[in-house]
């Protein structure tokens, strides 16, 4: 199967120490996923290098077959390559609803010129942002709190609306950076639903997270990292027996 997302001898160093060294994995299409390993794994940078927040020291990232090492974050978005990050960011002064709009701003054609003047694209553009944020809320379960701020809603709810802002980007490939941090069992599961809804509009998802018990059920491969290092690969079932694995996590 085509990769989507093709990670080849990726490696950065800080100093002298190598948080990523010489990692290579693919993402398939459609396909979900994670990458774990313990605190200071190199899981994070792993995200900031394919997205373009840090530069590698060597190896490529392609997507989609096309080499995007170093390119911009709002390049690589603009590619269909969206992220979420352990600490959510959004528009807390704003409402539920008006953050998603924003979010389909982004792939608006209007320029200076047409938000100065409220051309008639303006108001096309306006009207579709709406509609699209509007279908958005039902897709992430977050109708019923459109009015709300987005600083009154609870953390669960405010986890959901930064996988919407995300996908409001229209992203081929979804990069999630702990998204069950935080959240009790019963919501655990409900993240878990969305996740999958997402895997049904043909997006694939690269999956950071620390909670074991989600990892299996949710993932159909797994990358495992230590000290930036890969020591595993392969289904839930081979990496949970895995006796590199175990040690990494468990200590001998």
């Amino acid at each position: 199967m085509e990769a989507i997302l093709n990670i080849q001898e990726l490696t950065r160093f800080f100093g002298g120490l190598a948080a990523v060294n010489n990692l290579s994995f693919e993402v398939h299409p459609e396909e979900i996923l994670s990458l774990i390993g313990p605190n200071g794994a190199g899981k994070t940078t792993v995200f900031n290098l394919i997205t373009g927040t840090l530069l590698p020291t060597r190896g490529k990232v392609l997507f989609q077959d096309h080499d995007i090492t170093g390119t911009r974050p709002y390049e690589t978005t603009a590619l269909g390559v969206a992220r979420t990050f352990q600490t959510t960011s959004l528009f807390y002064d704003e409402t539920v609803l008006d953050n998603l709009i924003v979010a389909y701003r982004c792939r608006t054609r209007m320029g200076f010129f047409d938000a100065l003047f409220q051309t008639s694209r303006c108001r096309d553009d306006e009207r579709r942002s709406r509609q699209k944020a509007e279908e958005m809320l039902e897709f992430i379960g977050l109708s019923e709190q459109a009015k709300e701020l987005a600083l009154n809603i609870p953390q669960e709810s405010q986890k959901r609306l930064a996988v919407g802002l995300a996908l409001a980007t229209e992203p081929k490939l979804l990069l999630l950076d702990e998204p069950m941090g935080g959240l009790t069992e019963e919501e655990n599961i409900g993240m878990m639903v969305l996740i999958g809804k997402v895997r049904t509009r043909g997006i694939s998802i690269l999956l950071i997270e620390h909670k074991m018990k989600v990892v299996m059920n949710i993932s159909d491969r797994i990358v495992v990292l230590n000290y930036g290092q890969k020591i595993a690969e392969g289904s839930p079932q081979d990496v949970s027996t895995n006796s590199a694995v175990i040690e990494a996590y468990l200590g001998t």
